[in-house]
């Protein structure tokens, strides 16, 4: 009992230093600790119709299934590694009929039965089987944060595809309105020709004009369908219709977006987490190829009866024991075990570069974050300001061009030049709407709720309904999780 209250063999795990920075490049005033990502994602993303698919998702998509399953497994295979701690008794049946053959004697015949219980222990002097129990739950932790990573990224995903969705519908919109506007000039200046106060250049040019917009109609149908199908595929079902909410420029995003302490990440972000645990399952693994340069210490017996007549086998007259010790160290094999603790501890070195790289990763993906939020305010007041400017330019031209002032080319320049204007602003929105979602990845959202609480839990009955919550095929109301 000394010698197993004694430390396994094998370093013990410490967290490699990391140089986190104290405040994150990008952001705007002193670093707090308050964060995005203490806020649970429905308070992130409030619109009644994305909460409903997101919580379709978690009930349904499969790649969050099988992490479900992997976890299951990992914590199974925990108790495979930690049973070998334990006494391992099982029992033995034999029934034989054989003849022999001795020389100066008769052969005889003779039937042999025999049954035992057997008892054998390792006792983990050096800590091996400690060791290994430790790399297996590191790797169990580790599954528990691949899941918690892919129901991030799941959130993530559903909420960026919606996104994308609205600002297509957006476009569509802006592509039908101007179609609309380019047959009107074309009407105009069909009129005008046949009156004999236009020419036949400026019909073919606004038809020209008419037939480009047109064709931006079926490539966003085409393009919708697309992002419908595969926001189909996270929800866990066939291809088929997504339902809309808010408009795009009705979307809403948090007052603030504190980004919080650079450090936090090494807590809240789970690849992080997942690759920290690779650095402590790695760690144990030495420990385990260690061990194995140490001598086993093991106990062996066994008890039953053997007889050549089967009711006697739980007679006394039938009753077998036995009791042994064993020690098996190694001697000589080939350099298999020194090779082996040389791989684990590469092995090792390699966990800590790739946890080192990823927390690299996490500090460039939230500044990339922080900065991309910050400049889109001024991209999207300037984008306005050119909608604006256009909108009232061809207000203008039209004018101009009824009065005798303007020429066709001033009214298909100026119209020509507000649709991708108008497209561009549409994206502008989705983008700044796509780096809220982007940067609740990159902060780890959601990291303080267990992984039943992922979802939001009912509304009350006598509750009032959201805005656009009984819209048609607009999904049912969040239920609480299984």
């Amino acid at each position: 009992m000394a010698l197993l209250g004694g430390c396994a063999v094998g370093p013990n795990y410490h967290r490699p230093p990391i140089d986190a920075p104290e405040v994150t490049r990008g952001q705007v005033g002193p670093a707090e600790a308050e964060s995005l990502a203490d806020l649970p994602w429905w308070e992130v993303f409030d619109d009644p119709v994305l909460q409903g698919l997101v919580i379709e998702a978690i009930h349904s998509n499969h790649d969050l299934a099988s992490a479900a399953a992997r976890v299951e497994e990992a914590r199974q295979l925990v108790s495979v590694a930690r049973s070998d701690l334990f006494p391992q008794i099982g029992y033995q049946g034999e029934a034989s009929r054989q003849r022999s053959f001795l020389v100066g004697s008769p052969n005889t015949t003779f039937n042999a039965f025999l049954g035992t219980f057997n008892l054998a222990w390792e006792i983990d002097i050096w800590g091996r089987i400690r060791r290994a129990t430790e790399s297996a739950r590191a790797a169990y932790f580790g599954a528990e944060d691949f899941r918690r990573g892919v129901l991030l990224s799941l959130v993530s995903t559903v909420a960026d595809a919606y996104f994308n969705l609205l600002e297509l519908d957006r476009e569509l919109v802006i592509a039908k309105l101007t179609t609309r506007t380019f047959q009107d000039t074309l009407d105009l200046f069909t009129r005008r020709y046949e009156g004999g106060v236009g020419t036949l250049l400026e019909v073919s040019r606004g038809e020209a004009a008419l037939a480009q917009a047109a064709a931006t109609i079926p490539e966003l149908d085409r393009l919708i369908v697309i992002r419908e199908n595969e926001l189909s595929i996270l929800l866990g079902h066939n291809p088929g219709d997504i339902p809309r909410g808010a408009d795009l420029d009705a979307q809403t995003s948090p007052p603030t977006i504190p980004a919080g302490l650079p450090s936090q990440l090494l807590e809240r972000r789970p690849d992080v987490r997942q690759a920290e645990e690779a650095v402590v399952a790695a760690n144990a693994d030495v420990g385990v190829a260690t061990a194995n340069f140490f001598p086993r210490l093991g106990l062996t017996s066994l008890y039953g009866g053997q007889s050549s007549e089967i009711e006697n086998i739980v007679k006394g007259t039938g009753n077998v024991w036995a009791i042994a010790g064993s020690l098996a160290g190694p001697i000589f094999q080939g350099g298999r075990l020194l090779a082996s603790y040389r791989a684990t501890n590469a092995a090792f070195d390699q966990a800590v570069q790739q946890y080192e790289q990823t927390t690299l990763n996490a500090f460039a993906e939230v500044s990339n974050a922080l900065v991309t939020q910050e400049k889109l305010k001024g991209v999207r007041s300037e984008k306005e300001r050119q909608v604006r400017a256009l909108q009232k330019s061809v207000d203008l031209s039209l004018d101009r061009y009824n009065n005798g002032i303007a020429t066709y080319y001033e009214v298909l320049e100026a119209q020509q030049q507000l649709f991708p204007a108008q497209l561009d602003l549409a994206r502008t929105i989705r983008d700044q709407l796509a780096v809220i979602v982007l940067l609740y990845r990159a902060l780890g959202g959601g990291w303080n709720l267990e992984v039943p609480q992922w979802v939001p839990p009912p509304v009350a009955p006598d509750a009032e309904p959201a805005s656009g919550a009984n819209e048609p095929g607009a999904p049912p109301a969040p239920a609480a999780a299984p």
